[in-house]
């Protein structure tokens, strides 16, 4: 088993002291993910939870339409770093060969290069799942996230993704040390354990950028909460697609953006 963590000699710095100790460090490696043979990324991640993120990644991707399309998931440590391994079906090779051929200078924070403006205003599948999520449902999962998170706990340095049911109820949790990748390694034990995540919402431990939007609306869960901000294009992206944006979740207050552009009728919020 991968462990997430590990330790590291330190110095502990008080105000009249110094102590040496050691400290439990999370583990970030070089992930390079392969399809068929063909290099497609190099993420940085926590190398836990392998086959959920080379799922998860592949969904979000657009390199399978589901967990049908992958025939098989190696993962293979070497001195440098991962391979992950990914051998898709017949069928979803010409469009993954595609894929590689116009992604370009792209990264898991985000988009670069002119060639790809076009992406980051691409048109997303609108939402049509309906889930009825009460204000106490999101307060309680808030409040039983941190129970949820061991790596985090040992280390103080990882984000979480955690699909909750309409209740509340925290079912399933993955950790990284990038949202990006801890969000990829929650929808795909999703979409391993067959667990559709129209039935219930995400809540992540990071701010809200656009990338965290469209991995929700392209999983289909109608429901994203983050304990810190939005961006203004997560916002208009989550608008634009129907998807519920819970923002700056705190125990005692939460915002929900909305397509309300009548700032004049509303206060100020910090």
């Amino acid at each position: 088993m991968i462990d997430g963590a590990a330790d590291r000699p330190v110095r502990r710095l008080t105000p009249g002291d110094r102590q040496p100790a050691l400290r439990e460090l999370p583990v970030e490696a070089a992930i390079a993910i392969e399809c068929n043979g063909i290099g497609y990324a190099v993420m940085m991640a926590t190398p836990t939870d392998l086959p959920d993120f080379a799922t998860g990644f592949a969904l979000s991707e657009g390199l399978v339409a589901s967990t049908a399309d992958i025939a098989e998931i190696a993962a293979v440590e070497t001195d440098k770093g991962w391979r992950l391994q990914l051998q898709l079906v017949g069928e979803r090779v010409p469009a993954m060969i595609e894929r590689v051929r116009v992604r370009v200078s792209e990264s898991s924070c985000g988009l670069c290069g002119l060639e790809n403006l076009e992406q980051v205003t691409r048109p997303l599948p609108p939402l049509t799942a309906s889930l009825a999520v009460g204000d106490s449902a999101l307060f309680a999962s808030l409040a039983a996230l941190r129970r949820h998170q061991p790596l985090n706990a040992r280390t103080g340095g990882v984000h979480a993704a955690a699909f909750c049911s309409p209740r509340g109820e925290i079912m399933l949790v993955r950790e990284d040390v990038g949202r990006h990748n801890a969000l990829d390694k929650l929808i795909g034990a999703l979409a391993r354990a067959g667990i559709s995540p129209a039935t219930g919402f995400f809540l992540l431990t990071s701010r809200c950028s656009f990338e965290l939007v469209e991995k929700t609306v392209i999983a289909g869960c109608p429901l994203l909460v983050t304990i810190s901000t939005a961006t203004t294009l997560a916002a208009d992206r989550a608008a634009a697609a129907g998807l519920r944006l819970i923002v700056l979740a705190r125990p005692d207050a939460m915002l929900e953006l909305g397509k309300d552009t009548d700032i004049g009728a509303h206060s100020r919020t910090t």
